[in-house]
């Protein structure tokens, strides 16, 4: 019997999805199992895959479509099969990236433009002819953002990848010869723009419109900023030892290959310091606190549309070697948006760090249920009196945001001082 395609929720807090493209054409056979297609969703681009076999049928939801979870957006069904009771009740939407087949232009003598273009030869010593299509695109996500950011038309590439499908080299290749030509053009047609001079060209305004991240993140920070009733928490600490420690750390970690960032020191310390004070390792949960005696760490890392946070597991339980690898690691895949749902939902504790930005001081906004968040400043050298003299030392300032219904100003500042002790004398961490 058919198979109904929906819009499934590929992530906990997913409301919609954007088809970003389709693996699977009508028309082609499909397994159970098989990935269709390649959706957006608030995190991430996951795969959605097909519930049952035949033929995918019809697809009512194009490339670029936003579509509300549970809507059918395909039908999997036998060749013979009848689908037209189904076709009627699935997502009809705006039609926002669905693009109706167009009909082939015809030449004065009554055959297609496309007919005419293949019986053509080329003339001797003719260059190849541009790889150009008005039909579906096969690329890869990454491909296709990275498209969009550089003004590649994905329909003048090449795809390299399996199936002739265009990935990341092949549109930083086509960037790179197409600026060189711009780069020629310009300095034979026109003088140079002198700085900061303003592209009369240029619209007045470009509208942008939301991705499922962006939407995501507008959305919760309204459920943040409002309900939750934040206060903040502001420690000074002296990071001479922290800096060394990481100096002889990352020496250590040189023979294999790996390095350890002073974020991920912090991340070690605020885990340490979480189990030591599990009421800040906790959840406001409506008609209860729930505190975590484990402590998961969401580290912010920021993509291009937005914010995630991947989650460090038990961080309290791991050496800075593997919280650094594993940092790496999972930020590498948000940036791609690769990550499984599972890699960025859980977190007991967020850490959001602007150092490398050269921010001092700010306060981030608390992720719910999560009850704190940390904010870390730059490393900066400060003058400070130690024994009676001024002297300079690298100093770093943190900021705890706090949910005041779950932790107090005394629980806040117990927390904060025991992370204080542990980044200004980091062998504490070990007793």
């Amino acid at each position: 019997m058919p198979t109904k395609v929906h819009m499934e929720a590929l992530s906990p807090t997913m409301e919609e999805g954007q088809v970003v493209t389709w693996l699977k054409g009508e028309g082609d056979p499909v397994a159970q199992g098989d990935v269709l297609a390649e959706i957006e969703t608030d995190k991430a681009t996951m795969e959605l895959v097909a519930r049952g076999d035949g033929v995918l049928r019809a697809v009512f939801a194009g490339e670029g479509a936003v579509v509300p979870v549970g809507e059918v957006i395909a039908v999997i069904a036998e060749a013979d099969e009848e689908i037209a009771a189904l076709a009627a009740g699935a997502w009809s939407g705006d039609g926002k990236g669905v693009a109706p087949p167009a009909e082939p232009a015809t030449t004065a003598g009554g055959s297609s433009a496309v007919e005419s273009a293949v019986a053509a030869p080329a003339s001797p010593g003719s260059s190849p002819p541009t790889q150009v299509s008005s039909g579906r695109v096969k690329a890869s996500p990454l491909a296709k953002r990275l498209a969009d950011d550089l003004e590649v038309d994905l329909r003048a590439v090449a795809g390299s990848g399996p199936g002739g499908r265009v990935v990341k080299r092949d549109v930083e290749a086509a960037a790179t010869a197409a600026a060189g030509d711009a780069a020629t053009a310009a300095a034979v047609e026109s003088p140079a723009l002198p700085p900061f001079a303003l592209d009369a060209s240029l619209p007045e305004f470009e509208d942008v419109p939301l991705t499922q991240m962006r939407k995501t993140v507008a959305r919760r920070l309204v459920e943040s900023l409002g309900p939750v009733p934040h206060f903040f928490l502001t420690v000074d600490v002296d990071m001479t030892r922290a800096l060394e420690v990481r100096a002889r750390v990352n020496e250590m970690l040189e023979a294999h290959g790996g390095k350890a960032s002073l974020n991920d020191l912090v991340v070690k310390a605020a885990a340490a310091a979480l189990a030591r004070h599990p009421e800040c390792n906790a959840w406001w949960q409506e008609d209860r606190i729930r505190r975590f005696n484990r402590v998961h760490v969401g580290v912010a890392v920021a993509v291009p549309d937005g914010l995630i946070t991947p989650v460090i597991r038990d961080a309290q339980a791991k050496g800075l070697a593997r919280i650094a690898a594993e940092v790496r690691e999972l930020a590498a895949r948000a940036r791609e948006k690769k990550l499984q749902p599972h890699e960025y939902t859980g977190s007991t504790f967020s850490i959001s760090n602007l150092g490398m930005f050269g921010i001092e001081e700010f306060t981030a906004v608390i992720n719910p249920p999560e009850a704190g968040i940390l904010a870390v400043g730059a490393v900066e050298e400060r003058p400070v009196v130690v024994d009676g003299q001024v002297v300079p030392r690298p100093r770093m300032r943190l900021t705890m945001s706090c949910d005041h219904r779950v932790i107090d100003g005394a629980q806040g500042a117990r927390f904060l001082a025991t992370l204080k002790e542990f980044l200004e004398e980091p062998a504490a961490i070990l007793i």
